[in-house]
């Protein structure tokens, strides 16, 4: 008896990795697609509404109910009060500088702590690593910390913002993981060279760990930008204040910005009347703007750096 093999069932293919990275079908791609559209429309259309509400007049904004969805009367005049503003420039300055310094000062600390952790020969490795894993889940509280900062002097005063967290224990272990994953043929080789610890961090394990280093350097800058609640605990003066305690301050408890005049129903320029919502989204679109422009720079490196990083520690 002949069997004609055409009319056999094709075996199925073997499945070589992963369900989720098999090819998919037209189903398939059509619901993502719908899926992405929604998640990206999601995100971009609250922003694109508080942009376009920062640029409209009070009339736009009593015709809209609100925040404004349709453009009709546009106007920068919102911008042109914040940017005559002093408290508001000198907050954007004072957020500057915080993260600035911020961010070298923690990825300093976190660089130099991580290489010391992932060598597995340095003295008390051990002990260092479990002791900061335990601060992880353990703290001593708001009001102890109150305590502390305000007895070493730091009661309005600027590092108050950067010193109380400047470390994140998650940030070192992310960073370890990635260093113990460098090659020891290459430190071998520095060694033999006649590279010592520092030459070694520097020349060899920094160089080959640009992804996840870009990556926390991100999250600390971002955490720096959006830090008020420091500000809140130690900045009495509001002339001290970085820009997301203005923001806190004049937006979400909706008080009126000193020297801009307006009231809830908002004040004139010229003939144009600038309301209290324009400028509070001004400011809110101001404390967006640095993390938006960053962000598509360090994007490419999240998954290396982050899923790399943290599967091999």
């Amino acid at each position: 008896m002949t069997v004609d093999i055409r009319t056999q069932p094709k075996p199925r293919p073997k499945r070589t990795g992963p369900v989720w990275e098999e090819p998919l079908g037209p189903a398939g791609k059509a619901g993502k697609g719908v899926t992405l559209f929604i998640v990206v429309a999601v995100i971009l259309v609250p922003l694109y509404s508080i942009v376009l509400t920062s640029f409209s007049t009070q009339a736009a904004i009593n015709e809209a109910g609100g925040l404004v969805t349709v453009p009709t009367e546009l106007t920068i005049e919102a911008y042109r009060q914040i940017f005559t503003n002093q408290l508001v420039t000198h907050s954007l300055l004072v957020s500057l500088a915080i993260t600035a310094v911020g961010t070298v000062l923690s990825m300093v600390v976190t660089v130099l702590c991580a290489y010391g952790l992932s060598r597995h020969g340095s003295l008390g490795h051990r002990g260092i690593l479990l002791f900061l894993v335990v601060t992880m889940f353990f703290s001593g509280g708001l009001i102890p910390t109150f305590l502390v900062v305000t007895s070493l002097g730091g009661y309005g005063e600027y590092w108050t913002m950067i010193l109380p967290s400047a470390v994140s224990v998650f940030n070192i272990l992310v960073m370890r993981g990635f260093f113990s994953s460098t090659a020891p043929e290459l430190i071998d080789a520095a060694r033999m060279d006649g590279a010592g610890e520092w030459r070694i961090l520097w020349s060899v394990v920094l160089p080959t760990s640009r992804a996840v280093t870009a990556v926390i350097a991100l999250f600390y800058a971002v955490g720096y930008w959006n830090s008020f609640f420091n500000a809140l605990l130690y900045l009495p003066d509001n002339g001290k204040w970085p820009l997301q305690m203005v923001l806190y301050t004049y937006t979400y408890q909706g008080s009126a910005m000193p020297g801009t005049g307006t009231t809830g129903t908002g004040q004139y320029a010229g003939h144009q009347q600038i309301a209290q919502l324009s400028l509070q989204m001004a400011v809110v679109t101001l404390t967006l703007l640095p993390i938006v422009v960053a962000y598509p720079f360090v994007q490419r490196h999240f998954t290396k750096g982050m899923l790399i990083g943290a599967i091999k520690g």
